[in-house]
């Protein structure tokens, strides 16, 4: 692996700051003059700028007015302040709308929208796009080479579909593009169910709320289309940037488990992957499982480029938006911030610098609160991240080792929520990757989050949740994976349509004959799904080989297998299949397959992953980690960093492996065991 990779080239650190803002502030200079000081108190060394500044820039089509940005930029360079400079896409000024009423969307009703909100421009509009490419290269060539800035902001956090004529059309040239003939469409969407067939490309529209539902390869290809489009369009803004200067680095910024896109096909038009996290914290009494959600979050923006991330914007206090805007605890933001270090972000940056007066985020947190300094609560705990990132600055860069991989692939995602069945309420995809994915992270075993198109080749053991769409040449490699020695974990569910959505024949998974069918060894019968309520009994057999034995509880969904070349580990107690296997495990080659044919609850999730640990040789970095604790690794060529987190309100002792381990933030030497407190974090490092 690249141990070492500084992924903003400029900056050989740690990053720290916020969106800033200063259009807004443009007839106070005495604020932005303040502004400045207050940076250097809470240890801020970077500002996004302009995300949202395309009118203060270009108040009328065609008149630029940089002076003010000029200023702002060199105050900042002058300070030591990075910036992320930012194309104004994200939100367009009215003069555009009103003149190039094309730039504005058309909703899956196909009514155009007004001016006003953000990201309802077209991304297929000829007008939107030349005056997008104009704007960034007026930016482009005024501040490609200027001190102050270390990368492109491109944009912000892309969204949403349009349904207008444009789009209309590009759907289907797209759709002539992949398919060829209207007849191949038709078989491959199966379009003869309810009379369907088309007969002409004009017939084909985008989905509506009309009847949406009938044609489920038709919205399966409209969201890759959507992907497709807001990735032509990020490439359309971020050529002209390149043209002037090539060597300066471009991010978008993410957002979660995001929808609309699939973010394993975007991430490849920019040169950094940043997101925007925002955890509703003490919503539960227990904050572990909201912490391992967010952990996976974090890992799969690592994974999207395999290197590191940028946290581009998470709350110092409280959002506005969330149906409650909680405070955080004392602690808890220092605690959230280095998590998104631990698992491999180099900054952490906030949404937003100075609250604004007004309009829709006028109440959400911000660094400096309408008071005007920074000497609150909020302020203070920004600070102590400040100068906790400065005490831990060798650890950007480094690199993050996996064994472990988990499979979360968007288009899976689309189809399975499309499926009309087996269970249209509570399928909980995300969750259920998540459930699987905590049984390694409460070892402290650090997990990449892969589609199905990822290598698998560097990984030791592959888990892949209901992984019901399979793509070409998917199940070949997952066998391949098993036959050279991989230990792969599949659910129920699984193998059950292609990539055209089309079911397969013959048994699943994967159909009859089919090498995802022999690497499990099993076929799968029939489905059932059971209310929220319904629990049934599985026991796990006393000679599993996999150390424990007992009864565990199934949840929601339940499969009827049955053994082809595989062994039971555990049978159903009791209902319809009752027993019928739960677990299997196939030997194939030098490694083998499980199949877990139910929901499983955490408690056998744990026993069975910390088997599975064991069993195979999987590395920890701590043995016994609390509950609670969080346990995560990053190094280079010569350190390796131990990051760990108290999630609980109370003390932990956490047992720290053998070697000469120092405290990063006193220089201390460590002894054998480190108490924690309650929300706390401590790093520490040895060299290799």
């Amino acid at each position: 692996m690249n141990y070492k990779k500084h992924i903003i080239p400029k900056i050989k650190g740690l990053l720290h700051g916020a969106d800033y803002n200063p259009e807004q502030w443009l007839d106070r200079p005495d604020i932005l003059a303040k502004d400045i000081e207050l940076m250097k108190q809470t240890q801020c060394n970077v500002m996004s700028v302009g995300i949202f500044s395309w009118s203060a820039l270009e108040p009328v089509e065609g008149a630029f007015q940089f002076e003010w940005l000029d200023n702002v930029l060199d105050n900042l360079a002058d300070n030591g302040i990075s910036v992320f400079l930012a194309t104004p896409s994200g939100a367009r000024p009215a003069w555009l709308s009103a003149r190039y009423p094309d730039v504005l969307r058309v909703n899956s009703a196909r009514v155009k929208q007004l001016h006003g909100e953000r990201h309802n421009h077209c991304y297929s509009s000829p007008n939107y796009r030349e005056k997008v490419a104009i704007i960034n290269t007026q930016l482009a060539e005024r501040y490609s080479h200027h001190p102050a800035v270390i990368g492109w902001h491109v944009s912000n956090e892309y969204g949403g579909d349009c349904h207008c004529h444009y789009c209309q059309a590009e759907f289907r040239e797209w759709l002539q593009n992949k398919y060829g003939s209207l007849h191949n469409l038709n078989q491959l969407w199966w379009s003869a169910f309810w009379s369907h067939t088309y007969t002409s490309w004009e017939q084909i529209e985008s989905p509506s709320p009309i009847g949406e539902n009938s044609v489920h390869a038709l919205k399966l290809d409209w969201k890759r289309f959507c992907t497709d489009r807001v990735a032509n369009f990020c490439e359309h803004e971020i050529a002209p940037l390149k043209s002037i200067n090539p060597d300066l680095p471009t991010t978008a910024n993410f957002m979660e488990y995001f929808y609309d896109y699939n973010y394993w096909a975007l991430a490849k038009s920019i040169d950094v992957v940043s997101w925007d996290s925002y955890p509703l914290w003490h919503r539960d009494r227990d904050e572990v499982a909201l912490a391992c959600y967010i952990g996976m979050y974090h890992d799969l923006m690592r994974t999207l480029k395999n290197q590191p991330f940028l946290l581009m914007e998470s709350t110092p206090s409280q959002t506005n938006w969330q149906p409650i805007t909680k405070l955080k605890k004392d602690g808890v933001h220092l605690l959230s911030s280095l998590q998104a270090v631990a698992h491999g972000s180099d900054s952490v940056q906030y949404f937003q610098w100075r609250k604004s007066r007004g309009s829709v985020e006028k109440f959400h947190g911000a660094v400096i609160d309408h008071v005007g300094h920074a000497n609150t609560r909020t302020g203070r705990e920004v600070t102590a991240v400040g100068e906790y990132l400065q005490q831990i600055n060798a650890v950007a860069g480094t690199g993050t080792q996996a064994e472990v991989a988990i499979v979360f692939d968007w288009e899976n995602r689309w189809a399975m929520d499309d499926a009309s069945g087996p269970r249209n309420e509570g399928l909980n995809y995300e969750q259920t990757v998540c459930d699987h994915y905590r049984g390694f992270w409460q070892q402290g075993i650090n997990c990449d989050i892969i589609e199905q198109l990822c290598d698998f080749t560097p990984y030791k053991v592959i888990v892949a949740p209901m992984l019901y769409l399979i793509k070409p040449g998917v199940a070949e490699r997952l066998a391949a994976f098993v036959e050279q020695g991989g230990i792969l974990v599949a659910t129920y569910w699984s193998g059950i349509v292609d990539h055209n959505d089309l079911c397969f024949l013959g048994g699943f998974p994967g159909g009859e004959g089919s090498s995802l069918r022999r690497t499990f060894g099993i076929w799968a019968e029939e489905i059932d799904s059971l209310y929220d309520h319904e629990r049934v009994a599985f026991a796990m057999e006393v000679h599993s080989g996999l150390g424990f034995s007992g009864e565990f509880q199934a949840k929601h969904l339940m499969e009827h297998i049955h053994l082809e070349t595989a062994e039971a580990l555990a049978y159903y107690r009791e209902d319809l299949f009752e027993g019928c296997p739960a677990i299997t495990k196939n030997q194939v080659g030098k490694g083998c397959a499980y199949y877990i044919a139910a929901r499983t609850g955490t408690e056998f999730n744990q026993l069975f992953y910390t088997a599975l640990t064991h069993l195979h040789g999987i590395r920890k970095p701590i043995d016994n980690i609390p509950y609670g604790v969080s346990v995560t690794t990053r190094e280079d060529e010569q350190s390796r960093y131990l990051f760990m987190m108290n999630f609980m309100d109370e003390q932990q002792t956490v047992n720290i492996p053998h070697g000469q381990w120092i405290n990063v933030n006193t220089g201390d030497a460590v002894q054998e065991n480190i108490m924690i407190q309650p929300y706390q974090v401590i790093v520490i490092k040895n060299n290799k």
